[in-house]
């Protein structure tokens, strides 16, 4: 089993990063000094759970942890600083500080630095969360011991109940469009105007289909906008659903 280091301090290490075309060094104290922060940390850039689900939705919920008293969220991963750099810049989450630990050093301090030779990716971290405040660790969510990557409590939401079980989320938007679509681009600044996050499918692309639109929507024209998992309809019809809303 992982220790769990609540109540403990972080440990004081530095962190080589590359910013632009210069080397700039960061400590825990300029991380974690007076200031409330999540530290979400996982096995690799790149890889599919982290990818996929585990780093997206700590961006997702950025502003909403930023209402509830949270300063920064850093994501941490036993990788160097070009490789972060270029996941960043891939993930698009701006919102998230990417931190590389490249030698395992943080990792090792809080006994979570784990051997994942099988892999061929050697020592890495393992997967956890933490809610530091002030350089003390005030909370931790493990993953647990178990073969293979686990994915169960350091998720963004385990860690948003902790600090306000109560907190409002933001909603979720997919909107499916079509190429030079007048009512798609209506939709789409109605949403940003009323500052909406949206997820745009686009037909013709990764297989989606008239078919497949047909096949969710029940319709045939674009867009058709879905809002956390209800079908609104089209432009005219999210105009009226943002008003009702308002």
């Amino acid at each position: 089993m992982f220790q769990n280091r609540e109540g403990q301090a972080v440990p004081q290490v530095s962190f080589p990063v590359r910013e632009g075309n210069d080397w700039k060094t960061l400590t825990a104290d300029q991380l974690f000094k007076g200031k409330t922060v999540i530290v979400f940390a996982l096995p690799g850039a790149f890889t599919p759970t982290c990818s996929s689900t585990h780093l997206p939705r700590y961006n997702e919920l950025a502003p909403v942890f930023k209402a509830n008293g949270v300063d920064d969220i850093i994501c941490l991963s036993v990788n160097d600083t070009f490789v972060m750099n270029a996941w960043a810049e891939d993930q698009k989450a701006e919102k998230i500080t990417f931190l590389p630990d490249g030698n395992g050093d943080f990792s090792e301090g809080m006994g979570l630095l784990v051997d994942k030779n099988d892999l061929g990716f050697g020592k890495r971290s393992w997967r956890y969360s933490m809610l530091v405040k002030d350089g003390i660790i005030d909370q931790m969510f493990i993953e647990p011991d178990l073969p293979g990557d686990p994915f169960e409590v350091s998720d963004a939401d385990t860690m948003l109940n902790y600090i306000n079980p109560n907190a409002e989320q933001p909603k979720r938007v997919t909107m499916i469009t079509k190429p030079g679509c007048g009512h798609c681009t209506r939709a789409k600044n109605a949403l940003k105007v009323r500052g909406y996050k949206f997820e745009e499918i686009e037909l013709g692309t990764n297989g989606v289909s008239y078919s497949t639109l047909t096949a969710i929507s029940g319709q045939g024209t674009t867009p058709q906008i879905f809002i956390d998992g209800e079908h609104v309809g089209g432009a005219d019809e999210l105009e009226s659903w943002l008003g009702a809303n308002a």
